[in-house]
């Protein structure tokens, strides 16, 4: 899976980026800064949804916003989600099909089976399509990892099990929910 690291230097390009998005210069970015800020590569922006896991998954302080270097952070991330899905989408057509999503996850870390897979694309593609858009693999990447990073706290012996008793089960599922 890719690391949530920073080396700590803001790129020239980052910290242009978060200037010009940062309309009140209050050093924070909201999730409707984001959208702003962010295009999907496919000449739309992200939606309202997975602007708002981006946000969650950097705000450390739990405010509903992001600083610069949450900001570098979540651009490195999105860099690689995107260069991932694009080696993927071999049609240029801005969605990738059960397959690819597979080969995706794979090379991202994750052994999913074909059955999970299966799911995770009729939960994200509410058409019908058998496909999924960048914004939607993005949302399942920021929700995978957001779950992976739970499940981890849990597994302190790290044996790719956890026993949970239902109310920890739903913090941690509301937790990793928007």
């Amino acid at each position: 899976m890719f690391g949530a690291s920073t080396n700590n230097q803001i790129s020239p390009e980052v910290q242009q980026w978060f200037s010009v998005v940062d309309k009140d210069r209050s050093g924070k970015i909201t999730a409707a800064e984001l959208k702003v800020a962010l295009a999907n590569g496919q000449g739309g922006t992200f939606s309202d949804t997975a602007c708002n896991l981006m946000i969650g998954m950097f705000d450390k302080e739990k405010n509903g916003t992001i600083n610069l270097e949450e900001f570098q952070a979540l651009f490195n991330y999105i860099n690689a989600w995107l260069g991932v899905f694009r080696g993927y989408d071999h049609d240029n057509s801005g969605t990738i099909q059960e397959s690819e999503l597979n080969a995706a996850l794979m090379q991202m870390g994750f052994r999913l089976s074909p059955e999970f897979i299966k799911f995770l694309i009729k939960k994200s593609d509410l058409q019908g399509h058998q496909s999924i858009t960048i914004d939607q693999f993005i949302v399942l990447c920021v929700q995978i990892q957001r779950f992976t990073e739970a499940f981890r706290d849990k597994d302190t012996s790290r044996t790719g099990t956890i026993t949970i008793c239902f109310e920890d089960f739903l913090t941690v599922a509301l937790n990793c929910s928007v």
